[in-house]
């Protein structure tokens, strides 16, 4: 399972590559795409997904008895996106003989990793759609599939207060190096990738990603790094978690009494304000389509979401050996130790008595550890999506993660053994409500 996610990982260089990928896995397992603008025809047993600009998706299956009768949704979300660089249009600087590239911060990253390491670019591309003349455009993913560009940093010797705590310039130290040949191009580079022409392309959403492969590492092998470990190794496992409820439930009692959706949005890093982020209709446009489409009433639809529940899944911070005294001196997730529960008093976490102690007795059922995660009172914490999607869709809802060191680092550490306990829990969620 550790190979199939750093697979998944490696084919996800951006969030729509992710998308692309948890599509094509849902495919696999005879999940049908439905498309928001066209009308939707739902079939007892059924099971199909819906994709939103391409870089999040929501998944559900639906019962094969009692179709019409009213249940509760059953819910895990993450998300797609990772902190990066984004690509700004007209990207080429030429700077001492050099072609370097002008970026911006997409999501709040540690910096000083993204020095000397391989890295290359992928994302979307709109190009034109050559059609009898009629104008139309379509989207291509892209990913340049080599080490394109590298960030290098400035030699000790020029700086004698690198390790010092100098704040670093982002836009005139963080500019990725392409060419020695001022006549490089980027989007000539990603036509030639892509197999389209340059004057083809409209517009992009592009992104740097770390070219690093991920590793299993410690004494033990206990240790897995990887790039974009938050949050894709959560829309792994709770993908997997979610495919393998409803392969076993099909013929299960348990799959009739509720409806299982799995969520993955975009934006999380970026604060979810977008039309495809948990900030967004899309959660509550698709919980509301399906009501419509089981002849529910607006009163069925109220008190089913009344009695459903999410699991807000996005990776939590482990103690770190080296930084002891940043964590809760009690509360303190280890790596391996199991999924972490997220309190927050302020409410940037959703998790309370009611919705914690539903999915500790869940874990215990699966034999399942489980672990808890509160910010030392001195140090500010961050949010997630799931009380952002509470704007939206007013549910009860829990957030959990897997522990990892380094978030939002281009190269995050994490357990190897936490990973099964993921999809052990969300498959019990999935069947035991």
């Amino acid at each position: 399972m550790i190979q199939k996610l750093f697979d998944f990982i490696k084919k996800s260089p951006s969030q729509f590559h992710a998308v692309q990928n948890i599509a094509h896995t849902l495919s696999e397992n005879n999940f049908t795409e439905l498309f928001e603008c066209e009308k939707w025809n739902l079939a007892p047993g059924g099971k199909y997904f819906v994709r939103r600009n391409s870089s999040s998706v929501i998944a559900f299956s639906l019962p094969d008895s009692d179709f019409n009768a009213v249940r509760p949704f059953l819910l895990c979300a993450s998300h797609s996106d990772s902190p990066s660089f984004k690509i700004k249009e007209n990207p080429e600087i030429k700077s001492a003989g050099a072609v370097v590239l002008n970026v911006e911060k997409y999501g709040g990253m540690l910096l000083n990793p993204w020095f000397d390491r391989p890295l290359s670019v992928a994302g979307r591309l709109v190009v034109r759609n050559r059609n009898g003349g009629k104008f139309s455009v379509k989207e291509i993913l892209v990913s340049i599939d080599r080490d394109l560009v590298m960030i290098p940093n400035l030699a000790i010797h020029f700086d004698r207060e690198a390790n010092d705590g100098r704040k670093i310039d982002v836009q005139s130290e963080i500019r990725p190096v392409l060419s020695l040949d001022e006549k490089s191009n980027l989007l000539s580079l990603i036509a030639k990738s892509a197999s389209v022409e340059e004057s083809d392309i409209i517009s992009h959403d592009l992104f740097l990603y770390n070219r690093s492969e991920p590793s299993v590492w410690g004494a033990e092998n206990e240790f897995i790094s990887a790039p974009k470990l938050d949050d894709l190794e959560c829309a792994f496992t709770t993908l997997q978690g979610f495919l393998q409820s409803v392969k076993n439930g099909s013929d299960s009692a348990d799959s009739h009494k509720s409806i299982p959706v799995y969520c993955v949005f975009d934006n999380e890093e970026v604060g979810s304000s977008s039309r495809q982020g948990a900030d967004s209709t899309f959660l509550s446009d698709t919980l509301s389509r399906i009501s419509e489409k089981l002849n529910w009433s607006g009163e069925d639809f109220k008190i089913s979401l009344s009695k459903s529940i999410m699991l807000s899944a996005d990776n939590a911070h482990a103690v770190h050996p080296n930084y002891v005294s940043k964590s809760d001196p009690v509360n303190q997730p280890k790596i391996n130790g199991g999924i972490v529960i997220k309190f927050n008093a302020a409410q940037k976490y959703t998790s309370d008595a009611l919705s914690s102690a539903l999915f500790k007795e869940i874990c215990r059922e699966e034999g399942v550890p489980f672990q808890i995660f509160t910010n030392n009172s001195n140090v500010a914490g961050g949010s997630t999506l799931g009380n952002i999607s509470q704007n939206h869709v007013s549910i009860q809802c829990l957030d959990i993660g897997l522990p990892q060191w380094a978030m939002h680092s281009p190269y995050e550490s994490a357990g190897a053994k936490d990973v099964e306990f993921m999809i052990r829990a969300v498959e019990k969620f999935y069947s035991a409500l």
